[in-house]
C-alpha cells in the first residue's frame, strides 16, 4: 500500500520578500495621486475664487465703511444695500447699458473676427505679416487704447473729427461727449480692441475643417454662402461657444476702457455695473452698495454662461 503526499504550494512572493499590492490597494494610491495633482487646483481656486465671492456676498449684507478697515466693525443691516440699489434709477441704466455694451460689443467682434477669419484662412501674399498687424490692438493694454482713442475722438482736436472735415463730411461730432453718442463710440472702441481675439480663435477652428469637405461641396455645385451656411458654421459650433463666453465674460465687467474713454459720463450715459461698482465703492466709499452691483454683475455673467453652454450641448444632441 502506497501513501501519496499533497505538496503544498505557497503563494510567491514578490522581490524584496514583500507581497505584491493587491487592485484595491492600487486603486487607493492611484485616486491619491489624482486628488495630488488637483488639489493645487482646488486650494487656487478656493483662496482666490472661493473666498471672495463669499466675502462679496457678506459685504452685502454689512454697513461696510472705511472705517471698518481700523475698527474691524461691519455691522449687519439686513438688505438695505440691496433695497437701496435697486431702488436707484442709476441701477436701471446701469443695467440697460451693460446689455447693450455687451451685445453690441460681442455682435461687432464676432461678426469682422469671423469676416477676417475666413479671409486669411485662404493663401496669398503678406499673409502672416498682416494677420500679425492685425493683433496689435489686442497687445496694446486696455487703458492705453482707451486714452489713444479718446484723443482721436476729441470733438475739437480729434485726428478723427479732423478727417472728416477734411472729406466735407463734417468734422464736428461730439463722439464721446453726446449722451446719444457716448455709448456708440465705446463699443466701436471694444469692437476693434476685440477683433483680433475672434479672428485667432476662430481662425484656429477653421484650420481644423476638413478640406475634404469643402471639395465634395465644390463638387455638388454649392455656392460660397451655402458652404459657409452648411459646412463652416455647423463645424464652428464648438469654437464659437467657446469665443462667445469668453468674450462676454470679459466684456460685461469692462472698467478700465470706459473710465479712460468717458469715466461714465456724460451724464451716465455710459455708466455700466463695472463703472457702478467702482464708484460706490472706491469714489462714494460705499462698499456695501459696491458689493451689491458686483453681485448682480457676477450673476449675471453665470446664469448667462449656463443658459448658453445648455442651449449649445442641447443643438449638439
Amino acid at each position: 500500500m502506497t501513501t501519496s503526499t499533497a505538496t503544498v504550494r505557497t503563494p510567491a512572493k514578490a522581490s524584496g520578500g514583500t507581497a505584491a499590492p493587491g487592485p484595491d490597494r492600487l486603486h487607493r494610491r492611484r485616486r491619491l495621486a489624482q486628488w495630488g495633482f488637483v488639489a493645487p487646483a482646488v486650494v487656487f481656486m478656493l483662496l482666490f475664487f472661493g473666498y471672495p465671492l463669499v466675502r462679496n456676498v457678506v459685504m452685502s449684507f454689512q454697513h461696510y465703511t472705511p472705517k471698518t478697515f481700523f475698527t474691524g466693525e461691519a455691522p449687519f443691516n439686513g438688505t438695505d444695500n440691496w433695497s437701496n440699489v435697486f431702488q436707484d434709477a442709476l441701477f436701471g441704466k446701469a443695467l440697460w447699458h451693460t446689455l447693450v455694451f455687451t451685445a453690441g460689443s460681442l455682435l461687432g467682434q464676432f461678426c469682422i473676427g469671423l469676416a477676417l477669419a475666413v479671409f486669411f484662412a485662404r493663401r496669398f501674399p503678406l499673409n502672416g505679416v498682416l494677420r500679425s498687424l492685425i493683433l496689435l490692438p489686442w497687445l496694446v493694454p486696455m487703458v492705453v487704447s482707451g486714452i489713444v482713442w479718446r484723443r482721436i475722438l476729441d470733438q475739437d482736436t480729434g485726428v478723427l473729427n479732423s478727417f472728416l472735415d477734411t472729406l466735407g463730411l463734417g468734422g464736428h461730432t461730439p463722439w464721446l461727449t453726446s449722451p446719444d453718442m457716448a455709448l456708440l463710440s465705446v463699443i466701436l472702441v471694444n469692437v476693434w480692441i476685440g477683433i483680433p481675439f475672434n479672428m485667432v480663435i476662430l481662425y484656429g477652428g477653421l484650420q481644423e475643417i476638413p478640406k475634404e469637405l469643402y471639395e465634395a461641396a465644390s463638387l455638388d455645385g454649392a455656392s460660397a454662402w451655402r458652404t459657409f451656411r452648411s459646412i463652416t458654421l455647423p463645424m464652428l459650433r464648438p469654437v464659437t461657444t467657446v469665443v462667445l463666453v469668453l468674450g462676454f465674460m470679459s466684456t460685461v465687467k469692462i472698467l478700465d476702457l470706459i473710465l479712460a474713454l468717458t469715466d461714465g459720463g456724460p451724464a451716465d450715459a455710459t455708466q455700466t455695473l463695472g463703472t457702478l461698482t467702482y464708484q460706490n465703492s472706491f469714489v462714494q466709499l460705499d462698499f456695501g452698495a459696491g458689493a451689491v452691483v458686483g453681485n448682480v454683475l457676477i450673476l449675471v455673467s453665470a446664469v448667462f454662461a449656463v443658459l448658453y453652454l445648455r442651449a449649445n450641448r442641447t443643438e449638439g444632441k
